[in-house]
């Protein structure tokens, strides 16, 4: 590609974000124009937008959605969630702190074990009528709980995407991630319920009389569809289990999903409509716009450019080199989807790795790691699960603008990160 092509790839890109940050119009048709103009302008074309693994359409991402929204849309309709929305608010006594403190815990303990987005489908839900239980604004509760998704998704293989790819390029097991970023998860969690502790101070006012009239609510009472909530969880089940046998059945997240929402419409006695309308189409629209601009840049070689120099400023220096690839990753995360930046990383931090002279500890593994899973909590398009709250709050008109996550995101990414940086330093280098 020219010259002529990567700026102007960069123009179309920073056009769309600018647009998307500005809210003047809607973040699904930003993406999508702007993906038009990647492929108007010759950034990238139809082949790798649409069929290219490397700088196209994830479509493991978008079918891996859909799958568990029909399912999600499934259980809806049995009454589960609200039986959970008024269990948790009857454990913490209806005080809306403990009450993020549990959705908190909850959120980054599940999404270490699936992959975080999955884990805010089904967890956003249940947030949503706890806050209408307590007459609460949903969106703090909301941005607490996609925080804590991408926090407890570093500490294990399956917790984010990302770290697949890292541990596929870099031969790390399941066992390595939960030896080295494990322990770093639960104090980065503990973190974030402090900050949010200060940052949403305003938010927990205790309603007594509200208080007492959830207290003497029955929970079971809130089942709609035994049946229905049998097959759900059931076929729930054998979801889960899927995603986490898969380094033994070799089946892709999607697959499992769509098996598993294709076999709970075909055994209960939902009607395919009802289904497919719960599917959150506008954000898998953005999220296609969003695969294919970055693509452009991919196509253009910019963020090869970007990568080479982060390369060329390492040098042979592994501490400033670790902490280097951990500060740009958490930067570059925040504005491009992390899957195809640790794509594109991931051949230049082995190259740096071999070139350091290896190691056993893979500290540079953990710093991109680290960068790409925490730094998408920076805005509010930097992860998937991020994009994925914020369509599922639009849609139940409890909307979240850029600026709200974006203001919160900024803070305890910035936290994170340096809690990381004092990590690698320790364990890796002063302790070594």
């Amino acid at each position: 590609m020219s010259d002529w092509h990567s700026w102007a790839a960069i123009a179309v890109f920073v056009g769309t974000y600018a647009l998307i940050i500005s809210e003047k119009i809607h973040r699904v048709a930003a993406a999508l124009g702007g993906a038009g103009l990647m492929l108007a302008i010759g950034a990238t074309d139809d082949v790798s937008a649409f069929y290219s693994e490397d700088s196209g359409i994830d479509w493991n991402v978008i079918f891996l959605l859909a799958g568990m929204m029909m399912i999600v849309g499934v259980l809806k309709k049995t009454g589960l969630f609200e039986y959970l929305a008024i269990w948790a608010v009857k454990k913490a006594r209806a005080r809306p702190f403990r009450v993020m403190v549990m959705l908190i815990v909850i959120t980054a303990t599940a999404s270490a074990l699936l992959d975080n987005v999955t884990t805010v489908l089904l967890i956003a839900p249940v947030t949503l009528l706890v806050c209408e239980r307590l007459a609460l604004p949903a969106a703090p509760f909301l941005i607490a709980e996609v925080l804590a998704s991408n926090i407890g998704g570093t500490a294990t293989l399956v917790g984010d995407p990302p770290n697949i790819i890292i541990a596929s390029r870099a031969g790390l097991t399941f066992n390595d991630f939960l030896v080295h970023l494990a322990p770093l998860s639960a104090v980065l969690t503990l973190v974030l319920v402090l900050l949010c502790r200060v940052m949403f101070r305003r938010t927990f006012v205790y309603d007594e009389d509200r208080a007492a009239e959830i207290m003497e609510l029955e929970e079971k009472e809130a089942i709609k569809n035994p049946r229905l909530l049998i097959q759900g969880l059931i076929v729930l089940a054998l979801v889960i289990a899927g995603f986490v046998l898969h380094p033994v059945l070799h089946f892709e997240p999607s697959i499992v999903a769509l098996l598993g929402a294709g076999l709970l419409i075909a055994v209960s006695t939902v009607e395919t409509g009802e289904v497919l309308a719960e599917v959150e189409w506008p954000t898998l629209a953005f999220f296609a716009g969003l695969f294919i601009m970055i693509g452009g840049l991919i196509d253009t070689g910019v963020i090869k450019q970007v990568s080479d120099a982060l390369a060329g400023a390492v040098g042979d220096n592994a501490m400033g080199g670790s902490l280097l690839l951990l500060g740009a990753s958490g930067a570059l995360s925040g504005v491009v989807d992390n899957i195809p930046y640790v794509a594109t990383m991931a051949p230049v931090t082995s190259d740096l790795v071999h070139s350091l002279g290896g190691g056993s500890d893979h500290v540079m593994w953990w710093s991109l790691a680290l960068g790409a899973d925490l730094g998408g909590n920076a805005t509010a398009i930097g992860a998937s699960a991020n994009v994925v709250v914020l369509g599922i709050a639009e849609r139940n008109r409890q909307p979240i603008s850029f600026w709200q996550f974006t203001k919160y995101g900024l803070i305890v990414t910035t936290a994170t990160l340096a809690i990381s940086a004092v990590y690698i330093w320790l364990r890796y280098f002063a302790l070594a």
